[in-house]
């Protein structure tokens, strides 16, 4: 469990690590380039650096949070990923229901997957579940996220490297879109970013914009027509049963 710089979330959990690249959303994955700085700091958790890898010790950590946390599980990892075996999901599924006092946010890009298995998980409704669609070429995820049995969905529209003006939001819940950052930033054009936002305002989805990302993502800021955007589903922890 770590404190987290992801404006979205409080906490990062991970009960898996490692993960192997998919799409074009992956290019410059920064759990990878992470995981070698852990590794490079002597880590057990990442001695096989980004090899897919469980940690069935971490599935304790939840039940200490004294207080009702944000948690990002696995952003180091995708629990979705066809090397976490099913059994392994189910127990971390298992500790999402008995902590209903907190918010999991899970995300994946292995959206095939997560409707293959999720007839075999129970979904409380602390546990929001999202799938990154960084293009058009990989829209078909909101679909199938749209069939699985998830209470609360949403989508990480980041890092965003094409357009995206025709979105299907029914019974989505929640939209985040951010730029890429680091060395060699794919760019994101600002109008790719307001045509999302007002998809979502005519849809009534609530909409987070992350970052403008680039080479200096701090100076480059996140806000948008001139505010920020910091919408977030709403959720009654009392009834994440």
């Amino acid at each position: 469990m770590a404190q987290s710089t992801i404006e979205w979330t409080e906490l990062t959990w991970n009960p898996t690590t490692g993960c192997t690249k998919v799409s074009q959303g992956c290019k410059f994955c920064y759990a990878e380039v992470m995981s070698k700085r852990l590794k490079a700091m002597g880590l057990e958790k990442y001695k096989d650096n980004f090899e897919v890898r469980i940690h069935p010790e971490a599935l304790e950590t939840p039940y200490t949070w004294k207080k009702s946390k944000v948690v990002f599980v696995n952003s180091m990892s995708d629990l979705f990923h066809e090397q976490v075996p099913l059994d392994f999901v189910q127990k971390v599924f298992k500790v999402m229901n008995d902590n209903p006092q907190h918010v999991f946010q899970v995300l994946t890009k292995r959206a095939e997957r997560l409707l293959e298995i999720h007839k075999d998980l129970h979904w409380s409704h602390n546990i929001w579940m999202g799938v990154s669609v960084e293009d058009s070429k990989v829209e078909d995820r909101i679909d199938i996220l749209r069939k699985s049995n998830a209470r609360v969905k949403f989508l990480s529209l980041e890092p965003l490297i094409g357009p995206l003006p025709n979105l299907n939001l029914q019974s989505i819940d929640w939209v985040i879109v951010g730029g890429e950052s680091g060395h060699k930033p794919r760019p994101m054009n600002p109008d790719w970013v307001l045509d999302i936002q007002e998809q979502c305002e005519k849809s009534k989805v609530a909409f987070f914009f992350k970052q403008w990302g680039g080479k200096n993502k701090k100076k480059n800021g996140r806000t948008l027509n001139g505010r920020t955007y910091d919408e977030m589903p709403e959720i009654d922890l009392q009834q994440c049963v």
